[in-house]
């Protein structure tokens, strides 16, 4: 007789007959609507206090059964998740008490497997993903394991869950970690990774927990939406999958889109939803070498502002009325008979436009590194390279040949996705992320995701220096250079972050100037990230870091570290959003260690090109207020530069979300579907 309680076997690694992709009702896009939706966001944020305190209900009922699990053998605890499995996947939704049943098996069998027992605050972060919320988690409290707890509770249930997280580095590392927790559980895990192949995909989507990177999960999707086409429906896949010669069912890579838990969901959420992901396709033709010689040179005769204007805060180039006649008396001058390339209006503002944005807008070592002869972009976001992304229209080219690299193909749109567009298609979506300051009401009003603070295991003991700005960037530099060989004398380790690679060289060239030894991590070095982070806590060790360090990886200090207090985090430059800057200060500090964080700033920082003011007034402004006044006044001007930077970005991804629905209607309105 077969044991009533014993666990199906997993449909991992076998996909079913059918999928269908289903999204969540369409928002609505007009001001009013956006206006409302982030006061009831507000609204629900204030809520979120009392969700906590349930939460912390969920976390003491587990944390009870303490005594009751440990007594248990192994044997028993096994026959338990069974029966917890079997009430799961009978009941529709998760009740509070079958939560807190779970969590406490959960936390046992990875206290058995692992000698890692889940905290109070790590329950009640878990119930909050489980609620379908974004979990704001203090840097260093181990959201990593916390999410442990929700994904196997889920798939206990029966729902595939797909983990999230910044790249390729960490979705490894963290199922390698966890495999042994959930194969205790009964449950199989799958790492999607870059390279790899249609069938190894699948059969890692097919496992009952997933770990993937948000650009490998939205691409895939992607390519499962051109596999099926526009008019794929349930009953013709059924039918093609039956009697067809080969179903479209084995091209696709997922299972469908059921539960996801997105890790730093701040970063992918939001600051990574301002570009549309696009599959492409080499393209019929292209501009050869000469006619982007033509366009740089054409580029270099124009002037600005009489011909073009760059807004370097939008990333743009606008060409001028007068602009456009120079850029056509140009273009004629050089051939009477014109190729026919320069002769269309559009086609020859498009290249010198897009050739004076590889000049002017797109900087090596900021926007892209060269790696082997070819152009690889970084991502803004991560500071992690994307070597399998390309620009578009044409500019990529243009950057290569900037450069003096081969140029690659043209490529031409299959697909185009956002991420507001494709996690709204979850059924279940949640998130942790160690700040939410400022983007609240937004992950209420794109994603219907409310935010609740969890308190933190330990009282926070790191301290928070007064920020100093200094009129230049070579004033600046001494007062850094000084304010490390301070530390370091000490024998503490300090972090210097920077907003990108360029950045990082001119910090690293500095410190070698001023005889301190140094490690330097950024987009350059992003195959060695682990092991220079493993070494950042070490005693006197000196980091320089782009904000890549901020993400997804714990800095452990090294032995007396602690008493000479703790990882010195000094911040040269401000980052695009001020809870990028509290994530760079969380690397100190964690689990109640000791830690400072500092900001030593210029009036010569990337965020005051296009202020409002002046930096030469600014300095002036400074030197007549005094030390105290001036001081203030530069930390208030450097903060309102960037408060101008989140809200030019804040409306970036309102524009491409109304774009997203637009696209949606006219989808509906022509009959197809998405």
């Amino acid at each position: 007789m077969s044991d009533p309680l014993a666990l199906p076997a997993p449909a991992a690694c076998r996909l079913p007959p059918a999928r269908a992709y289903t999204e969540r009702k369409p928002l609505k896009a007009s001001r009013l609507d956006q206006a409302a939706a982030k006061v009831v966001g507000l609204v629900r944020v204030g809520l979120a206090d009392w969700s906590a305190r349930r939460y912390a209900r969920i976390a003491r009922r587990a944390a009870s059964q303490d005594d009751e699990m440990a007594a248990l053998s192994d044997e028993a605890l096994r026959l338990r998740i069974r029966a917890l499995t079997a009430t799961l996947r009978a009941r529709k939704g998760f009740r509070d008490a079958d939560i807190a049943d779970a969590f406490a098996l959960i936390r046992e069998m990875s206290g058995r497997v692992k000698g890692q027992r889940h905290y109070g605050v790590q329950m009640m972060g878990a119930a909050a993903l489980l609620d379908g919320r974004i979990a704001q988690m203090a840097t260093g409290e181990g959201k990593t394991l916390t999410a442990t707890l929700a994904a196997g509770t889920a798939a206990l249930a029966g729902l595939p869950v797909h983990i999230v997280t910044v790249n390729d580095y960490l979705a490894e590392r963290d199922a390698e970690e966890m495999r042994p927790l959930f194969a205790a559980l009964g449950l199989s895990v799958g790492v999607v990774k870059e390279k790899q192949e249609l069938p190894e995909r699948a059969q890692a989507y097919g496992c009952n927990i997933t770990y993937c990177t948000n650009k490998d999960l939205a691409f895939d999707y992607l390519r499962d939406r051109i596999a099926l086409g526009q008019r794929a429906s349930d009953v013709r896949l059924k039918l093609e999958n039956l009697h067809a010669p080969e179903s479209r069912l084995a091209q696709l890579r997922l299972r469908g889109l059921h539960f996801a838990i997105v890790d730093e969901a701040d970063s992918v959420l939001i600051d990574e939803a301002r570009t549309p992901l696009i599959i492409s396709a080499p393209a019929g033709s292209q501009f050869g070498p000469e006619v982007l010689s033509r366009a740089m040179e054409i580029a270099g005769q124009v002037s600005t502002p009489e011909d073009y204007l760059i807004d370097a805060a939008e990333h743009r180039i606008t060409l001028t009325e007068t602009g456009r006649a120079r850029i056509a008396d140009l273009a004629a001058s050089d051939d009477p008979g014109q190729d026919s390339v320069w002769r269309g209006r559009v086609t020859r503002e498009g290249l010198v436009r897009q050739a004076l944005s590889a000049l002017h807008l797109f900087h090596r070592d900021e926007h892209y590194i060269l790696r082997d002869g070819k152009v690889v972009i970084v991502d803004a976001n991560t500071g992690r390279v994307m070597p399998d992304r390309s620009w578009s229209d044409g500019l990529h080219q243009m950057v290569e040949h900037k450069e003096g690299c081969a140029l690659s193909g043209a490529r031409s749109t299959l697909a185009r996705m956002t991420y507001q567009r494709f996690f709204r298609r979850y059924a279940r979506l949640s998130g942790m992320t160690g700040t939410t300051r400022g983007v609240a009401a937004e992950f209420w009003t794109v994603y219907r995701l409310p935010v609740v603070r969890i308190p933190t295991h330990r009282p926070v003991q790191r301290r928070h220096l007064p920020d100093e700005v200094l009129p230049d960037e070579a004033a600046q530099w001494r007062r850094v250079i000084e304010r490390i060989a301070e530390l370091h004398a000490r024998g503490c380790p300090v972090l210097v972050g920077t907003r990108s690679v360029a950045a990082s060289a001119r910090a690293s060239a500095h410190l070698t100037a001023a005889g301190l030894p140094h490690t330097v991590l950024s987009a350059a070095q992003d195959g060695q990230e682990a092991a220079i982070v493993a070494e950042a806590g070490q005693r006197g060790r000196i980091t320089v870091a782009t904000n890549m360090a901020g993400r997804g990886t714990d800095i452990k200090l090294g032995p007396g570290v602690a008493e000479r207090g703790g990882l010195h985090v000094l911040m040269v430059e401000r980052q695009d959003a001020r809870r990028i800057d509290d994530q760079l200060a969380g690397r100190s500090g964690r689990q109640g260690e000791p830690g400072c964080f500092q900001a030593i700033l210029s009036l010569e920082d990337p965020l005051m090109e296009g202020s409002f003011i002046g930096r030469g007034l600014a300095r002036r402004i400074m030197a007549l207020l005094g030390p105290q006044k001036g001081q203030a006044f530069g930390r208030r001007l450097l903060r309102h530069a960037q408060r101008r930077t989140e809200r030019l970005h804040g409306h970036m991804r309102a524009d491409l979300l109304h774009s997203d629905q637009m696209q949606d209607r006219i989808l509906a309105f022509a009959g197809h579907s998405e």
